[in-house]
């Protein structure tokens, strides 16, 4: 069969589609605000060998690292026609223990001849970010110092079989954590959107024939692949060095050091990390499916957007990340911020060692975090009702947000402010959304002005959101770049680090204000106001004189 350009765009699109549905259905299903409103989801299609085909337009840490889910899902479990396997173990291809994964084998119809067949045709997938999965902290983005502390571990495990949920693998679940009913809710949301991109996968076999779809799924691989490749030629020969730093893992102050070395050679690349810091107490390991996720983007990145998200594009690049590393943690090490904040890091140094060959084509740095805040506790009873009356509040409450910061300037144009940029793609939870769904009150969400880097194109300012807390709460911050502001480049300046501030009631409408680490976790009573002003942008170019700039670009 020859490859058709016009048909390959449509099999591309069919499949991006199907992925684009999925997540739609996830979204409008789901139960907390964290998946409905802020969209902290993704969903993928993939073949029958476990290689990603498509992925939605949704969180980019989530898709680079999903394929190595589904391979663990693929390799330990036997999935048949109506299962679907569940996992979220960091070390079996998840990123943190928040993060439940869920994997859908796709079998041709009964009726069809190619009904005999003995594997799946495809496999759909789907990952969201649960607020909480138990462990010692509230929304289990708290510190730790092992991954036993984080929450519950699931390995690959079957959660439907033969399309009957398992009872005992969800009691199992919601017995672990502190919110059930909500975490049931944004589970079956995900089975659904698994079970709709079955059902679409399915109807594209019965209008196109088994031939013709299988062939476009090689051709996908084949085409991302080359293009790639292209890419890749595009980019000088040669090694390019660059090191970042994070402030801390949260138990000491001592900074984590990330460097890489990029070898381009034709139409090859070897992102090697050789020499970063090796794992810490703290949560900021990131395990292997996060870096190669990481490498994933950036160089997906250089491409244009209609390039299919197919494996292809990965098998010119070679990922070289020493075990027992911060970008490479072996069990037991805690990972609940090396998903969110060294995820964020990787993107910073691989962009900094690029913008060494493709200076014209690189960003400056962005916010470079993304501002974890979570905090759980009990509700307060309702005023009138019986539990009102002396009785203590007993209703458990969880809640996880990321905060958006500055964009990096870039060698064209000025950082867009307020944006959640690079690894995570998710909006922030509406001030509506938050304040009638927890006990909680938004005193300032606005603009942080003047927080992006001067330069000759200027980085974006992060934001300023402040909070009451309307019952005592133990909350947790997974910060980072407040004490290493994000770089400009091209002698642009850079953006102002961030800040996390605690003002605790003391009375006679007095504060005692805190300035709190970027990594911790706190007690509020009630009453207390969390404000936390996160990074802006670097810059980009360097500032031109008055003079020069008169009747050029003010």
């Amino acid at each position: 069969m020859r490859t058709e350009a016009a048909e390959l765009e449509i099999f591309k699109n069919l499949f991006h589609s199907i992925a684009e549905e999925m997540g739609a259905a996830l979204r409008r299903a789901a139960f907390s605000p964290n998946i409905k409103e802020r969209r902290d989801y993704s969903c993928a299609v993939f073949d029958g060998w476990g290689r990603v085909v498509a992925m939605g337009d949704h969180m980019p840490v989530h898709l680079g690292s999903m394929p190595m889910s589904v391979v663990a899902a693929i390799e330990r479990l036997t999935l048949g026609p109506g299962d679907i396997a569940m996992l979220n173990d960091p070390f079996a291809g998840g990123t943190h223990l928040p993060d439940l994964t869920l994997v859908m084998p796709v079998w041709p119809g009964q009726r069809r001849r190619e009904a005999t067949i003995r594997h799946p045709i495809f496999y759909v997938a789907n990952r969201a970010h649960h607020s909480d999965i138990g462990g010692s902290q509230p929304a289990s983005m708290g510190l730790s110092e092992e991954v036993y502390q984080e929450g519950l571990r699931i390995p690959p495990v079957v959660v439907v079989h033969r399309g009957k949920i398992s009872p005992d693998v969800l009691a199992m679940v919601l017995a672990n954590v502190r919110a059930p009913r909500e975490r049931e809710g944004d589970l079956t949301a995900q089975l659904a959107a698994c079970r709709l991109g079955e059902r679409r996968l399915r109807e594209l076999l019965d209008k196109y024939g088994l031939a013709k779809v299988t062939f476009y799924l090689d051709a996908l691989h084949r085409y991302s692949e080359r293009l790639m490749r292209r890419a890749l030629r595009n980019i000088p020969d040669g090694v390019y060095r660059a090191e970042d730093w994070l402030d801390d893992d949260g138990f000491d102050n001592r900074p984590v050091r990330l460097i890489v070395a990029i070898r381009i050679h034709g139409d090859q690349a070897t992102v090697d990390f050789t020499g970063t810091s090796a794992q810490r107490r703290g949560s900021i390991n990131a395990v292997l499916a996060i870096t190669v996720s990481a490498v994933f983007y950036v160089f997906r990145c250089l491409l244009g957007e209609e390039v299919p998200a197919a494996a292809g594009l990965m098998t010119p690049i070679k990922v070289l990340a020493p075990e027992g590393s911060v970008v490479n943690a072996l069990p037991p090490a805690a990972v609940a911020a090396g998903n969110v904040e060294t995820s964020q890091r990787i993107v910073d140094v691989l962009l900094k060692a690029l913008a060494l060959a493709i200076p014209d084509r690189i960003p400056a740095a962005s916010a470079g975090t993304m501002n974890n805040l979570s905090f759980g506790g009990l509700r307060p009873a309702a005023p009138g009702s019986p539990r009102s009356h002396g009785s203590p509040p007993s209703e458990p409450f969880t809640y996880y947000e990321t905060i958006a910061g500055g964009m990096g300037a870039r060698p064209t144009a000025d950082g867009l402010s307020a944006v959640h940029t690079h690894m995570t793609n998710s909006l922030n939870t509406p001030i509506e959304a938050l304040e009638s769904s927890y006990p909680v009150r938004v005193v300032r969400y606005e603009r942080r002005r003047g927080s992006g880097g001067a330069g000759r194109f200027r980085g974006g300012d992060g934001v300023v959101r402040e909070m009451e807390f309307l019952t005592d709460v133990r909350a947790s911050i997974l910060s980072d770049r407040r004490r290493f502001p994000p770089y400009g480049l091209a002698g642009g300046k850079p953006g102002k680090p961030g800040k996390n501030v605690l003002k605790v009631p003391i009375g006679g409408g007095k504060y005692r204000t805190t300035v709190l680490p970027s990594k911790v976790t706190f007690m509020a009573p009630a009453g207390s106001v969390l404000r936390i002003e996160t990074p802006g942008g670097g810059g980009w170019g360097a500032v031109e004189s008055d003079s020069s700039k008169s009747g050029v670009k003010q």
